[in-house]
């Protein structure tokens, strides 16, 4: 049986794309929105290394701020950080910059202290303190400007947020670790430690021989007891120079005669061998209670002293009534009565003295 012809030639269907409602209450489909060039250009640039920044208070808030000088420089150095303007790269510094503090991006600001400081020649180079310009145009001489975006934060703050509680909760159940983690754990703080306070003082050592010979103020690593300081700048070794007038030869004097007095003061008030094996007898035993401390260890001491108590005021209470039994220790009722009470509470404070003596014997051992 033959098909129909009609269905032979049927044709296929072609969706064609419908014309739009326009009386149709719907709202149109949201596009893609586009992200300001300019503001990537700024989280670009505040991210490079190569901008030299620093932190500062403005209005009771931390902000991260530049010199006009250092922002023109970098971008003199780095030409290929203005492709991200697009159809802006080709416009002049100052024309970016004026475009970022029209867009709120930017801050131009102003030093708090403007007057010289007793014994210094200059204003300092990165104030600490700032305060808002009047006049929100870009300059390039002694001007600063301070980002007015919050920094996304990077994947690894982001972690460490996260992974902070962890670490509290692994430090509060450190008296149940095992013994090798213990001991991981103590001797790693012990060494970083060390580690910090012979450089803290090494560094003093310098700073104060060079003072007193050369009248410099040289600090090595001088960010290493900054809080604000970022991490970049926190490994920097060798320091800025010297902005502060040079001292006079007195003060040199006066300071290295309190040196040496202070050098034989130590000297004089240093521990024999004899204090120092006791100091270190002592500190081993914290250790080895710290380290053979557990749980179990911990439940069956209080469980042995609270028997022993018991012990010791059963017997006392027995010797009290065998005492006052007899009959040449018959008395009035009242009066018996109290005097048992006040017997028993003697006996049991001398029984907590000896055994608090006892283990105060044990632990200087």
């Amino acid at each position: 049986m033959k098909k129909s012809s009609g269905g032979a030639a049927e044709k296929k269907r072609v969706r064609r794309p419908s014309a739009p409602d326009l009386t149709s209450d719907a709202p149109p489909r949201k596009q893609a929105v586009k992200k300001d060039v300019y503001q990537v250009f700024a989280e670009k640039v505040r991210d490079h290394k190569e901008l030299v920044s620093r932190w500062a208070v403005l209005q009771e808030t931390r902000v991260e701020y530049f010199r006009g000088k250092d922002f023109v420089n970098f971008l003199k150095n780095h030409p290929e950080v203005k492709g991200i303007l697009e159809s802006d790269r080709n416009l002049e510094t100052e024309d970016i910059a004026n475009i970022l503090l029209e867009k709120n991006l930017l801050v131009r600001c102003d030093r708090v202290v403007k007057t010289l400081r007793p014994g210094k020649k200059k204003l300092s180079t990165w104030p600490a303190h700032l305060e808002i310009f009047p006049e929100q145009v870009f300059s390039e001489n002694d001007t600063f400007y301070a980002w007015a975006f919050v920094k996304r934060h990077p994947l690894w703050q982001t972690l460490l947020s996260f992974f902070w509680p962890v670490l509290t909760l692994a430090i509060c159940l450190f008296p149940v670790y095992p013994t090798s983690c213990k001991l991981l754990v103590i001797y790693s703080c012990g060494w970083i430690l060390i580690v910090f306070f012979s450089l803290l003082l090494i560094r003093g050592a310098i700073f104060g021989v060079l003072y007193i010979l050369i009248g410099k103020r040289v600090w090595f690593f001088p960010n290493i007891s900054v809080e604000e300081a970022p991490l970049r700048e926190f490994f920097r070794f060798w320091p800025k120079k010297d902005e502060e007038e040079r001292p006079k030869w007195t003060t040199r004097i006066f300071y290295s005669v309190v040196a040496v007095l202070f050098i034989l003061l130590l000297r004089h008030h240093a521990p024999d061998e004899a204090a120092r094996a006791r100091y270190q007898k002592r500190v081993s035993n914290i250790i080895d209670d710290v380290l053979e401390w557990s749980p179990s260890l911990a439940l069956s001491g209080m469980m042995d002293k609270q028997q022993n108590v018991s012990n010791a005021t059963g017997s006392t209470d027995s010797a009290s009534q065998g005492s006052t039994t007899g009959p040449e220790h018959e008395a009035p009722a009242d009066g018996n009565d109290e005097k048992t009470f006040s017997e028993q509470n003697d006996i049991e404070e001398v029984i907590d003295n000896i055994e608090d003596a006892g283990e105060d014997d044990k632990q200087y051992e």
